[in-house]
């Protein structure tokens, strides 16, 4: 994981390469790789599309999911942490820690996921080695842990002071590469003598960080200044698994040097099945509500006590022999049927075996098993598949993004998956109103697919309207419907997705009074509302006395103010950040009905927003424009000129870096327009 253009995929594209995967070295610019197979990947030279790809080294198994760099596309990021074990964080040593490098490192904080670092491309003009590793401490919080260092930086020319090798900190050798070849053979040599105190005194800052962890060998350390390789490799794995500090290696992934070590380091050092703790869920019927907020909300109270019963969470270990459960963490469109990502936590997969859906509790039958090898697949020949695997099944109908599947004998329900949401909007039209029936069953199937993708028609105008995550997101699914589908459709200009909240807190009553043909209906409704702390859509409470109202009543009161919330604020927007409460209701017998008790909601709903002072909520981007000192005056005035708040400004080598927030609805068409000032 990285920010664009960091170099995952080529990094990915030599693994496959050295481990004997693949027997040629693609190329990103070639739209050759192994991974960036779909058409658009190939012609805009960027990861659109997680890709999940299984590979051997020294006797492991590693599966590799290469993950997208564009902001536009972060929730491949997110449904790929939530099933992995660990990671490689990929830098670029002349761009450093960039903007959507802090947003992965964070995605990966909350999933407690152990990491490795590469500082890649150290043959670039303005390469620095030792900038990004300070950046990774001062940016992002990290305790990277150098194995290595570079023996030069930036281009090999004439002079020969380019980055060339890699210096081997454990081993205090330095390993060439046969960059002219393919890199497969390494030379290793003694450190140059000039180097020689520069190499002691990163040892000794690695050395210092791993004696911390083990008093014996502090002791050892004290003693002979030094500490045995195998115990520095086994501290190392503690350390990380543990997640006190990240191993750093450096190379260039295009040049082909320091792969094979980063390969050694992922073996070496990054958590297989076995070293996580067992995954956690909850009984399957102790959550039996629809919505991922309800669901979220159920499942916390259940594992912290919320709720009067408290429900103990049940462990699976990674075990072949246990009850089976998995998660599902991507569905991908298939002529014969969608195929689902799985990963196994506990038990074993059988093919046409029927497994729970504990979500909905449907069946499902698991008619195929398949090893995903990027847009190629390999039938597994037990048709099996056991814990710690990642597989691609066929069969599931119901199955969404996030869901879990397990044996219906001992079902859980794992934590599902949580996604932003959508930031922008666009109408889309068919060519013909005849296509318009296949329009809306291929958006369906396309946010089955993506999570951070939504479709639906506006009440107002008849428009049918697709949100997503950035204009780059949106143009991606147009192209899909168009190329995919064989769908021509009209979009009109993007629209940011706004939201509303609530400036105060604020109590009221709303009433429905009315006699009609000698007929009386009355009823009066109490609500209270008030801003939450924690971000997320609207919620609704219920202090009502279970005996005041009758079920059929209370039910329907609640949908109606479920209905109120759901259809937007004063302005028309989704509500987010508040709750409503539900106080009190007032009836009178023979006169409360169902139409009543609606009526009297919607008008304390009403009553509600208006005296609590609505607050207009739009999407702030974070910035950051990378540029030649020429044209920071223009792009600086540019920049105000959209209201942008600029809060850094520092120097990357040659260049000027400025960090800003925008609006969003300021940055349409950003991209262009500073490519032309």
């Amino acid at each position: 994981m990285a920010h664009i253009d960091a170099g995952k995929t080529t990094t990915t594209e030599r693994i496959l390469f050295y481990s004997g995967y693949s027997h040629r070295l693609g190329s990103v610019d070639d739209g050759t790789t192994v991974t960036d197979f779909d058409p658009d990947e190939a012609r805009r030279g960027i990861t659109i599309y997680s890709a999940a790809i299984t590979c051997e080294w020294q006797d492991a198994t590693i599966n590799i999911i290469d993950t997208p760099g564009h902001v536009d596309f972060t929730a491949e990021v997110e449904r790929s942490l939530r099933v992995l074990d660990g990671a490689v964080m990929v830098f670029s040593a002349v761009e450093g820690v960039e903007a959507q490098s802090e947003t992965v490192w964070r995605q990966a904080d909350r999933y407690d996921v152990p990491r490795i670092c590469f500082i890649n491309k150290l043959d670039r003009i303005g390469a620095s080695f030792e900038r990004s590793f300070d950046q990774i401490i001062d940016r992002l919080g990290g305790q990277p842990l150098a194995l290595q260092i570079p023996l030069g930086e930036g281009p090999l020319g004439e002079s020969r002071d380019g980055f060339r090798a890699v210096i081997d900190l454990i081993q205090r050798k330095v390993l060439r590469f046969d960059a002219r070849e393919d890199g497969s053979e390494i030379t290793v040599e003694a450190v140059p003598e000039e180097l020689s105190d520069e190499v002691e005194e990163w040892r000794r800052k690695l050395l210092e960080a791993l004696v911390l962890l083990d008093d014996d060998v502090l002791e050892t350390y004290i003693e002979t200044d030094d500490v045995p390789v195998e115990e520095i490799h086994r501290l190392l794995r503690e350390g990380t698994l543990s997640g006190a500090f990240q191993p750093t290696v450096c190379g260039s992934a295009l040049d082909c040097i320091g792969v094979q070590p980063l390969l050694d380091a992922i073996t070496g050092y990054l958590p297989s099945p076995l070293d996580c703790p067992a995954v956690v869920g909850i009984p399957a019927e102790a959550v039996k509500l629809t919505g991922k907020q309800a669901r979220r909300k159920a499942r916390k109270q259940a594992l912290e006590g919320g709720q009067e019963e408290v429900v103990d969470g049940i462990e699976r270990p990674c075990d072949p022999e246990g009850a089976f459960c998995g998660l599902i963490f991507k569905v991908q469109a298939d002529t014969h049927g969608d195929l689902c990502f799985l990963r196994i936590y506990s038990g074993t997969l059988t093919g046409g075996s029927r497994v729970v859906n504990a979500r909905t509790g449907d069946k499902e039958l698991i008619n195929q098993i398949w090893r995903v090898q990027a847009d190629d697949r390999e039938r597994i020949e037990t048709d099996q598949a056991i814990a710690g695997d990642i597989v691609g099944i066929i069969g599931p109908k119901v199955a969404v993004t996030g869901d879990t599947l397990c044996d219906a004998g001992e079902p859980v329900l794992l934590e599902s998956i949580e996604f932003p949401e959508t930031v922008i909007s666009m109408a889309v039209e068919p060519d013909t109103s005849a296509e318009r029936k296949k329009l809306a069953e291929t958006l369906e199937r396309l946010a089955r697919q993506d999570p951070t993708f939504t479709a639906r028609v506006s009440e107002d105008t008849g428009q049918t309207i697709i949100s997503g995550m950035g204009e780059l997101h949106l143009e991606v699914i147009r192209e899909r419907i168009q190329r995919d589908f064989g769908l021509a459709v009209r979009v009109h200009k993007p629209r940011v997705s706004y939201r509303e909240s609530v400036r105060n807190s604020a109590e009221v009553t709303g009433e429905f009074q009315r006699t009609s043909a000698g007929v009386s209906q009355f009823a009066r409704v109490r609500l209270a509302i008030e801003a939450t702390a924690e971000e997320g859509p609207a919620e609704l409470d219920s202090r009502l006395d279970p005996t005041a109202l009758s079920p059929v009543l209370a039910e329907s009161l609640m949908e109606s103010l479920h209905d109120g919330l759901s259809g937007g604020g004063m302005l028309g927007y989704p509500l987010m950040n508040l709750r409503v409460i539900l106080l009190d209701v007032e009836v009178r017998d023979e006169e409360t009905t169902e139409v009543a008790l609606h009526a009297a909601a919607s008008d304390a709903m009403h009553r509600l927003l208006n005296d609590a002072g609505i607050v207009l909520l739009e999407p702030v981007m974070q910035l950051e424009v990378v540029t030649p000192d020429d044209f920071l005056g223009p792009l600086q005035a540019d920049l105000n000129a959209r209201h942008a708040v600029i809060v850094n400004s520092l120097r990357r080598g040659d260049l000027a870096v400025l960090n800003a927030e925008v609006a969003l609805s300021q940055m349409f068409g950003y991209s262009t327009q500073a490519r032309s000032l």
